[in-house]
């Protein structure tokens, strides 16, 4: 950021004092010459001498105007010093502002407008007791040091705000950073929270919708409902509690491992006894044997993937068979697929259970968790056999299985 593209404000307390130095400096510098004037003999012609008093007590007071008019202040008391000698000293004070509130090309034209005026002034009015060139150099060194000084000053300015901006970058960066990071934490317990609740409520739905169809049933069948559902009911309260655990114990803990209390695919049988407890029909066709080589970011993704599916079918396709087969090897991946027919007409002993989720934010969900894991996940209709009109639904999702 350039300091001259700041917008104008009142003078605080530190410009009153700037100003003020600057004044005294240059109307000292004035009355130094003035008084070195009268004890030698003024520069010819004589009557010029009072005219340059004039001329430089009009030019010290012009300088309260520098930080309104920077360039066009100090262009015209240049152009004096090339006539009158006491301007000097607001002079110089005008090529450091310029130095400081302008840009160094700015700075550098109106320096070579003051080096050609020292010329010009030294041809004009020599001193009879200083060389021209002494006098020249003597000239070129005052301003070159005003204007030197006020470059520093310039760049030490820029220097500052170009920090201050980084460490708004910086903050502002490290917010979002923070941001995302509770995004993504949410996201995580969004998806655990839906796919832990939504299989237990769905299975509550069913055997309370059993109760429900079936008021004059068995009491020892009813019984048997009931303690289902208080089951249901305990079990989704404790994996719920797991996952919020979960996810609030520290990071690296020794005693909380990444992943504790989380289902792996170890657990898919006991899913498969539980939908079937709810009435559907399962065929599980394992061809991984033994599951310990499966990592178990990868596992628990798999076992996600097949119980977000056993619950859309039974919410979706009531009574239908369901398929889930599981296959790949270490270095080939791993394979989920759950395949369910198209749904039966609902009987006496098929229970719809209502669709609370709704929305297919699963499925959703299911694709972010498979995509976090590296895998890819398809679904869609599955064309029934003969005819090839709408039949069933498939979910079918591969997972990374390194070696």
């Amino acid at each position: 950021m350039d300091p001259s593209a700041a917008p104008r404000h009142r003078r605080t307390r530190r410009d009153w004092l700037v100003d003020t130095a600057m004044f005294v400096l240059a109307v000292a510098f004035g009355f130094y010459t003035s008084v070195e004037r009268l004890h030698a003999a003024p520069l010819p012609p004589a009557w010029l001498f009072t005219l340059d008093q004039l001329v430089s007590m009009l030019g010290c007071a012009a300088l309260w105007l520098r930080r309104r008019w920077p360039v066009g202040l100090a262009v015209t008391l240049v152009a004096l010093s090339a006539v009158f000698e006491m301007i000097a000293g607001p002079m110089l004070a005008a090529l450091f502002s310029v130095a400081v509130h302008r840009r160094p090309r700015t700075s550098g034209m109106v320096f070579g407008l003051s080096v050609l005026a020292a010329v010009v002034f030294t041809f004009l009015r020599p001193d009879p007791d200083l060389p021209p060139l002494a006098l020249l150099t003597l000239g070129l060194a005052l301003q070159g040091a005003a204007v030197g000084w006020g470059l520093f000053v310039h760049h030490r300015r820029r220097l500052v705000l170009a920090q201050r901006d980084r460490v708004a970058r910086m903050e502002t960066e490290a917010r979002l950073r923070a941001e995302h990071a509770q995004h993504q934490v949410r996201e995580a317990l969004a998806r655990e929270i839906h796919d832990v609740l939504g299989h237990r409520l769905s299975l509550l739905s069913v055997h309370a919708g059993a109760l429900e169809f079936n008021p004059g049933a068995d009491p020892a069948d009813v019984a048997r409902a009931a303690r289902v559902i208080r089951e249901s009911a305990h079990q989704a309260l404790q994996d719920l509690r797991e996952v919020i655990g979960v996810l609030r114990a520290p990071t690296g803990e020794p005693s909380a491992p990444a992943g504790a209390g989380l289902p792996a695919l170890a657990d898919l049988q006991r899913l498969v006894a539980e939908s079937g407890q709810a009435g559907m029909r399962i065929e599980l066709c394992d061809d991984l044997g033994a599951h310990e080589t499966v990592p178990d970011r990868t596992g628990r993704t798999a076992y996600r993937v097949a119980q977000e599916a056993l619950t859309n079918a039974r919410k979706h396709a009531p009574g239908a068979p369901v398929r889930l087969r599981l296959t790949g090897a270490p270095g080939e991946g791993l394979t989920v697929e759950v395949v369910n027919d198209a749904p039966a007409a609902p009987t006496a002993d098929v229970v719809v259970a209502p669709d609370a989720a709704g929305g297919g934010h699963g499925l959703t969900g299911l694709a972010e968790r498979v995509t976090l894991a590296g895998g890819r996940l398809e679904h869609g209709p599955v064309p029934r056999d003969g005819d090839g009109g709408p039949g069933g639904w498939r979910v079918r999702a591969w997972l990374p299985w390194p070696t």
